[in-house]
């Protein structure tokens, strides 16, 4: 376990094996079942975490019950609604587990204090928010340049793994179409 978290944190900065273990230290592990939710919309978010094993995706659901999946964060992943977190006020989305997950957490006064304490935690904040404005804006470009078929290349591109441990109408609501019309193109590319 230890390894994995910090492969993922090295990721992002060059923080020491014994700055990293402070962090672990501070954290707690969560394990979540599949439709359990890290944070629910409408809750005010206090804690943030790291994908151990599993995987999350971030979820809207409109008051008819339609669902829009933003994204889906596989082990490794840095899960929090942190804008929501930052304000202190209620997450607009969902973060649910779609397999059985555990997730190291930290809750938000502890990050503070990580953060005050050694500013390559704050390098590390930045590099993840500059990750997910890119995410953010490549999502953005191709929801209004592409069509749903080319947007499905990409997912499997990007995700190869996700389709085996994805249900289809979760893909769907990620390409922003019905399950039908991801039947057809499916079916069109032979798949």
């Amino acid at each position: 376990m230890l390894a994995g978290i910090i492969k993922s944190i090295r990721k992002f900065t060059d923080l020491s094996e014994q700055e990293i273990s402070e962090f672990i230290e501070m954290a707690r592990i969560e394990s979540y079942k599949p439709k359990s939710h890290f944070i629910r919309a409408g809750q005010i978010p206090t804690k943030f975490g790291i994908v151990i094993s599993g995987l999350f995706r971030y979820v809207y659901i409109s008051q008819e019950g339609k669902e829009f999946t933003k994204v889906f964060m596989p082990e490794g992943s840095f899960i929090s609604s942190y804008s929501a977190m930052i304000a202190q006020t209620a997450s607009h989305f969902f973060i649910e587990a779609i397999e059985e997950s555990e997730v190291l957490v930290i809750s938000y006064p502890n990050w503070q204090k990580l953060k005050s304490q050694n500013p390559q935690w704050n390098l590390l904040l930045l590099k993840l928010l500059e990750k997910g404005y890119s995410v953010k804006e490549k999502r953005e470009r191709e929801f209004l340049l592409l069509d749903a078929e080319s947007r499905y290349r990409i997912f499997l591109e990007e995700y190869p793994e996700l389709e085996k441990r994805v249900k289809q109408h979760m893909i769907a609501s990620y390409l922003g179409i019905t399950p039908i019309a991801l039947s057809r193109i499916r079916k069109n590319m032979g798949a």
